[in-house]
């Protein structure tokens, strides 16, 4: 709800962190959905490992960057939205926001989760990361299978509000989409 002291724009942070985690979930997603692939169609092969050890950093790496980003967020605050946005507009824009936060956080955080409850742990850039979970075979395998499923979720959000990114900046033209464009 606008309440008359919102900045006119994203800040140059704000922006930098949208694109940067844009783009590391957008790199992300194929390359789990890959791994996974393989992993179940080959004898776990080096490449496999290494591609998972990404993952588990640069997921790790996300969740850091998200976490950052509401911290900001929330020191910054957001622009209003703009006057032309219908009811139903600034509703789905309000409900595909959240529910983005929210899977930008659970999706990692199960695959932390997950990783944990196996007898493997999860990696960073080297280090181990903590167990967040009890070792647990058949909890990490259901833990795994949602992080699977928030991601596809996710992966559907994304492309969601990519969608409505579009129609505001090439068909409304209404200045939703500048308002996140780096240097605008």
């Amino acid at each position: 709800m606008a309440t008359g002291r919102e900045p006119q724009s994203y800040s140059g942070a704000q922006k930098a962190l949208h694109w940067l985690i844009a783009l590391m979930i957008l790199s992300m997603l194929p390359i789990g959905f890959y791994m996974v692939d393989r992993g179940a169609k080959t004898n776990f092969d080096a490449w496999t490992n290494t591609l998972y050890t990404a993952h588990k950093t640069f997921g790790f790496v996300v969740l850091m960057l998200v976490a950052l980003r509401i911290v900001v967020r929330r020191s910054r605050g957001a622009p209003a939205p703009v006057a032309t946005l219908s009811p139903m507009e600034r509703f789905v824009s309000e409900a595909v926001h959240k529910l983005l936060y929210v899977l930008m956080l659970l999706v990692p955080l199960l695959g932390w989760a997950g990783v944990s409850a196996y007898p493997a742990r999860g990696i960073f850039f080297g280090l181990s990361l903590p167990p967040i979970a009890p070792i647990n075979e058949k909890l990490a395998e259901t833990l795994l299978q949602l992080h699977g499923y928030a991601a596809i979720a996710l992966a559907a959000l994304v492309a969601l509000h990519f969608a409505g990114a579009m129609m505001h900046g090439f068909v409304k033209k209404d200045g939703v989409l500048r308002r996140m464009m780096p240097g605008a």
